[in-house]
């Protein structure tokens, strides 16, 4: 049985070469297209295509900004979303949205045609330099988080609890609650696995949060 896929680009020429990539395929046929967001969702609900091939950029809505709404339309259908954009916020969006794979225009034809089917498939598909980018970054990321684990905010409360302000203080000069500051303290106390005071005053100095 033949997987069913949805071509969705503004671009007539874009759809009408997909369209042929597609059909030269024995186990691939593309069921219809679609050049806008709003098309593509209709389409989705009437044609009940295992893939939806997503171009990003259309003239009344990001492709990324439909995908849920398909989703919520046709839950079966598998997004596979065609862009430009090789940068990781793209594809880390694409995937938030529930997307299963992202492949980029200039991909090979034997990349485009791989990607449909490891989607319809179940699985999840990137291009290849992409996906390493990603991993790499996220990697930085979960090293950066692990070397200090405070946010921009927590870090602020820090500075102030190490300079002996109460919690009233940093309420007022954070134009936050007590109650929130309080929380702040708490979770700072938490993630550094400190029990004290002192211990969180010598750690702003060793960090030097102080030197500001």
């Amino acid at each position: 049985m033949s997987v069913r896929v949805l071509i969705v680009d503004d671009h007539a020429v874009v759809r009408a070469g997909l369209r042929l990539l597609i059909d030269a395929e024995d186990d691939l046929q593309a069921v219809g297209e679609a050049g806008s967001a709003r098309d593509a969702v209709f389409q989705a609900r009437a044609l009940k295509p295992d893939v939806s091939h997503m171009d990003v950029v259309m003239p009344d809505q990001s492709g990324l900004d439909v995908v849920p709404t398909l989703l919520h339309e046709r839950p079966e259908t598998k997004v596979l979303v065609l862009s430009m954009q090789d940068d990781q916020p793209y594809v880390r969006q694409a995937f938030g949205a529930g997307a299963s794979g992202y492949v980029l225009k200039e991909a090979a034809d034997t990349e485009v045609v791989s990607a449909i089917r490891e989607v319809a498939n179940g699985g999840s598909y990137v291009h290849p330099t992409l996906g390493a980018r990603l991993v790499a970054a996220e990697t930085a990321e979960a090293r950066r988080a692990e070397e200090d684990p405070l946010s921009d905010r927590e870090r602020e409360v820090l500075r102030l609890l190490a300079l002996g302000h109460t919690n009233q203080e940093i309420s007022s000069q954070l134009f936050i609650s007590v109650r929130t500051a309080e929380t702040h303290r708490a979770h700072i106390m938490q993630k550094l696995r400190l029990s004290s005071r002192a211990e969180l005053v010598r750690y702003a100095l060793e960090q030097g949060v102080l030197e500001r």
